[in-house]
This record gives structure tokens, C-alpha cells and sequence, in this order.
């Protein structure tokens, strides 16, 4: 009868390219490792691999073999962790807040789907609330996790926030305005314009970044007379009443009639951050946690 440890060795066997490899990975004799595979070959009535003293090739059986039986491996795997998670009383609801400038990117929502399938005892509320609103939620019991546009301006004992990513900042303008005609854009010569978002005095976020990065140039945005901080800005703004200064994700919900101008700095960039209490439950820790490695996952893959 086939074995798991029978498994797991062809598969290291083959993932490492060598029995001497594989059996150091394992910490096993290679003699061992040859018996199992040798008796692996005998309960299937096939050869999976052929050797030499260099080199290991798989058969089409040991292909078809290998490929299913690291399926298999991986099943195991999660099914050990739902499992763990379920018995430790891994179950109830998670309330998941995010900024409005921080949209729920491909990168974001593959991340909890995948969660969720880990997570199989839970379920997640997600709304919208501004960053620094978000912070005292937490702080005070009535969100769990935050995805926030850094920086905020009020800081909570209790808080623990860790970067998510950082994208580069842009400038959405109306199609009708001369600046969509440029490839890039000075931030210096924006100084003209009228922003639709301006800082909340109470508030940190997008807005308070953009303004500390014009004051840095000498200015300050003039508020147009329409404003918004919420995505309805990208709506006033395909209607030629003003431009903000977003980051390059709101690309993915822009309305027709907004067109995006790289700063001529690349340099210009904002971050995201993933909050929670520092001593959370440890469901909504563990939550948090692998939510961060996933889409830091999912990040670098794109790059």
C-alpha cells in the first residue's frame, strides 16, 4: 500500500533534482530513499524516475505521478490547517475596514478569497471608513482590521500598523483639461490649480500627504469649489471642476473622462497600511497576518 512519507519523498526527490540533495533536505539516509521509491515502483507496477549518477528524469508515469501526488500533498496540508483552526475555535465574524483611496485591488480581494478558504469558520464585513477613523475603531472595539492610507495623525496605545505596499502618486485630471496632453507633470507647477481634495484639519491620509508634498514645493492646493475626499472626487473631476493628486490604483474605478498624468518625480509615493490591535484576538491576528503575506505575495509577483 502506497504511503504519504512515500509521497514526500518522490516529490522532494524531484523538486531538489537529486537523491543526495533530497536526502540531506529530509535529513534521511539516501539508501532509505532509494528503498521507498524502489517499493513505490513496485505498488505501482511502473518506473517513475531514471538515474544516473548525475542526474534523475521523470518517466511520463513519474510526470503524471509527481504532478497529482504534489496536489495531493497540498491538500493535506490545508486540510491540517483548517482543521487546527476549526478545533482552536477558529470561527466568527471579522470586520474589515478600508480607505476609499485604498481600493480593493485584484492583489487585495485574491487575498481574501484565498482566506477565506483558510479560514472556512469565518466571515468578513467589509465597509468603508476613513483612515483615521478607522484607527479609533479598533482602538475602541467596533472594526477589527483597518486598511488605511498612511499617515494618520492620531496615535493609539494599542495600535500596531504595518506597511502593505506603496504605489506612486499621479495626477487625475479632466480629459478636457491641457494637463492630459502632458507625458508627466511637475508637482511646482500644479500651484495654479484647484484641488478637489484638501486636508481635513482632524485628519491625516491621502489628502494630508498630498498637501505636505505641495507645501514642500512652496504652495499650498487651492480648494476648488467643489470638494471631496471620498472616490466621488474622481466623478467632480471628469466634470472639469478640479484635479487631486491620487494614488495610481484609483485608476481602477476612474470614471470616463478622467485621465491619469504621471509626477514628474517618481519618486512621489503613497502607502498603505494594514492596522490592528496589538494584542488582537488571535483569530483576527492570524487573519491579519496571513492577509499581509499574501498580498506582499501577490506584489512581488507583479513587479
Amino acid at each position: 500500500m502506497i504511503s504519504l512519507k512515500q509521497f514526500k519523498y518522490f516529490v522532494e526527490i524531484v523538486e531538489a533534482g537529486s537523491y543526495s540533495r533530497a536526502a540531506e533536505k529530509l535529513y534521511v539516509a539516501q539508501s532509505a530513499l532509494s528503498r521507498q521509491i524502489k517499493e513505490l515502483e513496485d505498488e505501482l507496477q511502473t518506473q517513475l524516475l531514471t538515474r544516473d549518477s548525475r542526474h534523475i528524469e521523470l518517466t511520463p508515469a513519474g510526470q503524471l505521478f509527481f504532478e497529482r501526488g504534489k496536489r495531493i500533498l497540498d491538500d493535506i496540508d490545508d486540510t491540517v490547517v483548517q482543521a487546527r483552526q476549526v478545533g482552536l475555535g477558529a470561527r466568527g465574524v471579522i470586520r474589515l475596514q478600508h480607505s476609499s483611496s485604498v481600493i480593493l485591488t485584484p492583489a487585495m480581494t485574491g487575498a481574501i478569497g484565498r482566506l477565506l478558504d483558510q479560514f472556512p469558520g469565518v466571515t468578513l464585513e467589509v465597509s468603508m471608513a476613513p483612515s483615521e477613523n478607522q484607527t479609533l475603531d479598533i482602538e475602541e472595539g467596533r472594526a477589527d482590521i483597518g486598511l488605511i492610507r498612511l499617515p494618520t495623525l492620531r496615535k493609539y496605545p494599542h495600535i500596531h500598523v504595518r506597511e502593505v505596499s506603496t504605489e506612486r502618486l499621479m495626477v487625475a485630471v479632466s480629459h478636457n483639461s491641457p494637463l492630459a496632453a502632458l507625458d508627466n507633470v511637475e508637482l511646482a507647477s500644479l500651484s495654479k490649480e484647484q484641488f478637489i481634495s484638501i486636508p481635513h484639519k482632524d485628519r491625516g491620509g491621502l489628502s494630508y500627504l498630498v498637501a505636505n508634498l505641495c507645501l514642500e514645493q512652496g504652495f499650498f492646493p487651492i480648494p476648488a469649489r467643489a470638494l471631496s475626499r471620498k472616490s466621488s472626487q474622481l466623478s467632480l473631476i471628469a466634470a472639469g471642476l478640479g484635479i487631486a493628486i491620487v494614488p495610481e490604483c484609483m485608476r481602477l474605478m476612474a470614471p470616463v473622462g478622467v485621465c491619469f498624468v504621471p509626477l514628474a518625480n517618481g519618486k512621489l509615493l503613497s502607502s498603505v497600511g494594514l492596522v490592528c490591535l496589538r494584542e488582537a484576538d488571535p483569530l483576527v491576528a492570524g487573519f491579519a497576518d496571513a492577509f499581509l503575506a499574501f498580498v506582499k505575495s501577490d506584489s512581488c509577483k507583479d513587479l
